[in-house]
């Protein structure tokens, strides 16, 4: 093969996720006439089509290089050139970061998720961080109290590009300040001012302003949502300023959130002051970069495998009749095997239970379960695994396992947050602590039903708690 084919497949990779994202952000623009119509079925059938999008280019990505190609097999010094004329392609491209990930993906379907090494692939990215000072377009807007707090919010209210009329907007601003100066107090509010990004963010039926509150000496999260009446007019539902709550509207078992994002890099860095706890994965898991953000999952994995001294133990809890679940017992995720056999009682197959948890990813999990990323041919190092564990995944689920001596290939798995099972927490606590998780428990299994996701086996320990989010008890 000649060497100009290396820049041409890299050519031809790269503009074949221009077009991806290109047909991303088309998806994504439409959510504010979505929002508008009130077309909650379009809503859904958006965020599928949206996750969708990223698997079909890469299809059409991998047809292209084989046309290209013509078929013929290719060395490892041809696939490194290939990786190194992309990544000349990226020190001046405004989205490398997720171009690397897509990179990543070509790879994995041409070779059938095989010799995933750092060298073919951008295990960990090839460019510097970069601070995203210079923007063609700013991505929030500053509000200052000049004229008092009622003239900014009916400022920051009437500069939205929503198209609809407010139901009482006085009424709103004067919700938004008893809210602030209940959080803040008078004094500290005066000092203060606003800065909201430029998008709105939509989720199911909700556009969500998302500023921030500029204290003196700290940064506090402002969060709007914005509803629409049935009579087709806006009213603020809520004003959260905490840190904790904005954290729970970012969450990991909720929907991505529809929002314009042409440098999704520089929204993430912009986010982040406000969302101080949460990972780069799951900053680009909540505005639909779910792909990138596995990449990024990844990347957390191995700083973590790597730094460590743990092996991978069976995870705490009642063993499951259709997952075998391990973990590492510092890392805060767990990895899922579906079992090769399940328990007599359960009659469905292993493509039933992967067509469920696609289901969930596509679905409006109404912060009541957990999004997971879903890993092929996943490698680990012997010498992690507790014998224990290694026997387990050896009867259990041993025809998903490869094994090359020192290490052992998981042909597919599941990695989500790891939660405690609630029959375990249930155990732990007593008095009102208890009551408010079984309380909780029973709101999840009805708003599981609401959101027509039936919740399945309704036992204890098929629930569970993430001990930092108050309260939540969400669906295993």
């Amino acid at each position: 093969m000649t060497r100009g084919l290396e820049l041409l497949i890299a050519q031809t990779i790269l503009q074949g996720f221009d077009a991806q994202y290109g047909r991303f952000l088309e998806v994504t623009s439409g959510a504010q006439q979505r929002f508008e119509q009130a077309d909650w079925h379009a809503v859904q059938q958006a965020m599928k089509q949206r996750i969708h999008l990223y698997d079909h280019h890469v299809g059409l990505v991998v047809e292209q290089l084989r046309c290209i190609t013509e078929g013929k097999s290719t060395d490892v010094d041809f696939l490194l050139r290939v990786k190194q004329q992309y990544t000349q392609l990226l020190p001046d491209y405004p989205r490398f970061e997720i171009a690397e990930s897509f990179f990543n993906s070509v790879y994995c379907r041409l070779f059938d998720h095989r010799s995933l090494t750092p060298e073919r692939l951008f295990i960990f990215s090839s460019q510097p961080e970069r601070p995203f000072r210079t923007l063609p377009r700013p991505l929030a807007k500053d509000f200052f109290p000049e004229r008092g707090w009622s003239h900014l919010l009916g400022k920051v209210l009437s500069d939205l590009p929503l198209r609809l009329p407010w139901q009482n907007k006085a009424r709103d601003i004067g919700y938004i300040i008893a809210s602030l100066q209940e959080a803040l107090g008078e004094e500290l509010l005066a000092t203060c001012h606003l800065q909201v990004a430029n998008e709105l963010f939509y989720r199911n039926k909700a556009a969500w302003l998302v500023g921030k509150l500029v204290m003196p000496m700290a940064t506090l999260p402002f969060l709007l949502p914005i509803h629409r009446s049935e009579e087709g007019e806006l009213f603020v539902d809520t004003c959260l300023t905490t840190h904790a709550e904005a954290s729970i509207v970012f969450g990991f078992a909720r929907s991505y959130f529809m929002v314009y994002a042409p440098l999704p890099g520089a929204l993430v860095e912009w986010l982040r002051e406000i969302l101080p706890g949460k990972t780069t994965a799951e900053l680009y898991m909540a505005i639909g970069c779910q792909k990138h953000a596995k990449t990024e999952s990844y990347r957390e994995y191995l700083h973590y495998i790597t730094r460590c001294d743990e092996q991978f133990i069976e995870a705490p809890g009642i063993r499951g009749m259709v997952m075998l679940v391990f973990t590492l017992p510092g890392f805060d995720r767990v990895f899922k095997v579906i079992k090769d056999r399940f328990a007599p009682q359960k009659e469905m197959t292993a493509a039933h239970v992967r067509a469920c948890y696609q289901l969930v990813k596509e679905h409006d999990r109404v912060g009541r379960m957990a999004d997971t990323q879903e890993f092929e041919n996943f490698v680990l190092d012997k010498r992690q695994i507790a014998p224990a564990l290694l026997a387990l995944l050896q009867a259990e689920a041993g025809n998903k396992l490869t094994d090359l001596g020192d290490r052992i290939v998981i042909s597919h798995l599941y990695i989500e947050r790891r939660m405690v099972p609630l029959n375990l927490w249930l155990e732990q606590v007593n008095g009102q602590a208890l009551r408010d998780a079984v309380e909780e428990y029973g709101n999840a299994i009805r708003q599981l039903a609401a959101a027509n996701i039936f919740p399945g086996d309704m036992l204890f320990k098929n629930f569970g708690r993430h001990p930092p989010w108050p309260g939540g008890v969400l669906r295993l």
